[in-house]
């Protein structure tokens, strides 16, 4: 027997409830900080795990080379994604992340090569990211500078520095196998770059949501004055993340130099604007003071995944950026609609 009603009247009832049970969860989902990208990103998925399951042979998303091939360059962008955002949280930029990310990677695999262990390695050139990156925020916090500007400058600067110091040719990564394994190896269909995205976004979740840390960062981007008034040292708070964006920066360029086995100083182009198009399109406010870890983590793999499609279309690439950009503007206007003139 059917435990559906036999009355008509019950029964258009229980389908206007279920209705109404499915617009109210989906109003829940919306109200959290990554629910719209969250509901972006499945709807996404949907009709690309359809499109594959009905075109397996000229779609190939579903075959296990193309999710083994996401699942190690996602993290390239997600994890220098996951610093800045926490630093656009913050209310602060840094465009310079994407030359941090190819210069640790070419002086890591240099000193590397040199003799030093690579696990000794690992902290002194992520050490060295975060160096720089907060060099940039106590300039622009000490000149009351914005630090797109001089983020701006110390990205020109740290791209010449790298072929004044190493030239234009790459250069093989020649550390153990077992660091290779841990950062570029897989364990089983899982591949680790991912594993190691997954666990920074992790980290800094927690941060974020559950730690007073993330309240001064909400309150840092979201007024400073009335931070301060409320004893938090925003300045402080902005440094940490600035360290935070050259820290993931670097460690993104030694996981990516692990994973091909080299590194270049051409490398890291655009990464810096991708991050940001990641944060932005994830639900971060451009002003500072609102965001979620999540939903960069799902801005970066949405990306990624568009890149992956115009790929696997055959597609040019000068499409990628068009479609990007076209988003950015897109969850620019939606960030400002949901979250309205800033105070």
């Amino acid at each position: 027997m059917s435990d559906y009603p036999s009355n008509p009247a019950a029964a258009g009832k229980l389908r206007i409830n279920r209705r109404a049970g499915i617009a109210g969860l989906l109003d829940q989902i919306r109200a959290t900080p990554a629910g719209n990208i969250l509901l972006a990103f499945i709807a996404i998925q949907v009709l690309l795990v359809a499109a594959g399951l009905m075109f397996p042979d000229d779609f190939r998303y579903l075959s296990a080379s193309n999710i083994s091939i996401m699942l190690k360059a996602i993290p390239t962008l997600g994890i220098i994604a996951l610093g800045v955002g926490m630093l656009m949280i913050a209310g602060e930029f840094d465009l310079s992340v994407g030359t941090i990310y190819a210069f640790t990677a070419v002086i890591g695999s240099v000193i590397i090569a040199s003799g030093l262990n690579a696990w000794i390695a690992l902290p002194l050139i992520v050490g060295g990211g975060a160096l720089i990156s907060v060099t940039n925020g106590l300039i622009a916090l000490r000149f009351a500078l914005p630090s797109f500007i001089v983020s701006l400058g110390a990205m020109l600067f740290w791209k010449g520095m790298i072929f004044f110091i190493h030239g234009a040719q790459a250069i093989r990564f020649e550390a153990s196998d077992t660091f290779r394994n841990v950062f570029a190896g897989s364990i089983g269909p899982i591949e680790m770059p991912f594993v190691w995205f997954f666990l920074v976004a992790f980290v800094f979740h927690a941060l974020l949501r559950h730690h007073q840390f993330g309240n001064h960062v909400l309150a840092a981007g979201g007024n400073r004055d009335a931070a301060t008034a409320n004893g938090v040292n925003a300045a402080r708070i902005k440094l940490i993340c600035f360290a935070l964006a050259g820290g993931t920066a670097a460690l993104s360029g030694l996981i990516s130099a692990a994973r091909v086995g080299s590194a270049t100083p051409a490398q890291g182009g655009g990464l810096e604007l991708q991050a940001i198009a990641a944060g932005v399109i994830g639900g971060l406010a451009l002003t500072g003071g609102r965001g979620s870890v999540i939903g960069v983590f799902l801005g970066a793999a949405l990306i990624y995944t568009i890149q992956d499609v115009l790929l696997l279309l055959r597609a040019p690439g000068f499409f990628l950026d068009i479609f990007v950009g076209a988003l950015i503007v897109l969850a620019a206007i939606g960030n400002q609609l949901v979250g309205g003139p800033r105070r």
